[in-house]
């Protein structure tokens, strides 16, 4: 009999979206606060050590894990999120640099933030270090909780018609008296760097058109597959969890990959049997331990979105962050998982940041 499931969004919008711009609530009249802030460049070399061959198995191939040199087997790898990011971010200040001293030219991201919420001011934290490490201009909007639908529009117009800003992000979610498609819909499509803009999702999911810019977090998911070599084409992809923000764009993504692609939400009867026969699983649902070790195929590859806290005594927090994954069960299984934290988290930043670089160099016809 199938477990009864509940499914949430454990994507950025909901989990702060997942780490990177807070809300620090202000009198409106006296500090709507504009923030600037130039990070120095901090560009060191930083190369992956080299990665084993991750052989992800077709269904009629049970059999090897992964294959290092002496063509041995072993427990499955882990997928190095911080790692595999801070080489982005290396890359990204690299860019930041040449360009500037190309044109005159340093890429801005713009955050509006409305209300007062503690983990979206660890997403401002980590957003700005992010920001200064590789040299990206940093501007901010707060706005108190009670801020009027029409005044949050009013600072994206602004941003829309800044030339010193190349990207726009409004935290989400909004305070629940807002329209937050109608806010989304107004920022700029070619500065929509977190990609939510109904005409991105749309040429996202046509064949022949690209978006201007795909969701940060699904785009880290793949960015993190390309990066330790994994196969995509023609394995099966299973995404759990059907959210705007990581489960549909993930599936998207995935089938662009030439993935044979199946969706796992709160509907889907027997879970366990579709997520056992994929080689590639992406999980965003936001249910701490959802998929055991016993629901995954031997070699599959796991990317565990979820950041789902969950008590621990012995932590002097009185909690632990872990995932949608078993992570011990799916180790003993997967030819490679993510960890959490540490895995896709940091790749959401890092994703942001080389949105905004593309927008400006798309903006100022830079190559």
């Amino acid at each position: 009999m199938s477990p009864s499931l509940v499914f949430t969004d454990s994507s950025t919008s909901t989990a702060s979206r997942l780490l990177p711009f807070s809300r620090t609530a202000t009198p409106f009249n006296a500090a709507v606060s504009l923030r600037r802030s130039v990070g120095p460049l901090n560009v060191r070399p930083f190369v992956l050590p080299p990665l084993r061959t991750l052989s992800v198995n077709s269904s009629n191939n049970p059999s090897p894990v992964i294959n290092d040199k002496s063509g041995g087997e072993a427990c499955a790898r882990v997928i190095d999120g911080k790692m595999v990011a801070k080489q982005i971010r290396d890359e990204i200040a690299a860019e930041v640099l040449k360009m500037k001293e190309a044109i005159g030219v340093v890429p801005g991201l713009a955050v509006i933030l409305v209300g007062d919420r503690k983990d979206s001011a660890t997403y401002v934290r980590n957003k700005k270090k992010a920001c200064e490490s590789v040299g990206i201009n940093s501007f901010e909007v707060r706005l108190p909780e009670d801020s009027t639908e029409q005044e949050v529009i009013k600072f994206i117009s602004e941003f829309n018609n800044d030339p010193s800003v190349h990207g726009i992000l409004v935290q989400l979610p909004l305070p629940s008296h807002m329209d937050e498609q109608n806010v989304l819909n107004a920022v700029d499509i070619v500065k929509d760097v977190d990609g939510f803009h109904p005409l991105n999702i749309g040429r996202l999911a046509m064949r022949g058109r690209d978006p201007l810019f795909v969701p940060c977090t699904p785009k880290g998911c793949i960015e993190l597959l390309h990066r330790y070599a994994v196969e995509i084409k023609g394995k099966r992809a299973v995404v759990i969890g059907r959210s705007n923000i990581v489960g549909m764009p993930a599936a998207l993504l995935l089938q662009r990959e030439d993935a044979t692609v199946s969706i796992v939400h709160s509907r889907t009867k027997n879970p366990e049997e579709i997520v056992k026969h994929a080689d590639i699983i992406i999980s965003a649902v936001g249910q701490p331990n959802m998929v055991r070790g016993s629901w995954l195929k031997p070699g599959a590859v796991v990317i565990d979105v979820g950041i789902n806290p969950v008590e621990d005594a012995k932590s002097p927090r009185g909690y632990k962050l872990v995932g949608d994954v078993c992570y011990e069960e799916a180790r003993k299984v997967a030819s490679a998982v993510t960890p959490v934290p540490g895995g896709v988290g940091p790749m959401t930043i890092a994703m942001l940041l080389s949105n905004t670089l593309s927008s400006a160099k798309r903006i100022h016809n830079f190559q």
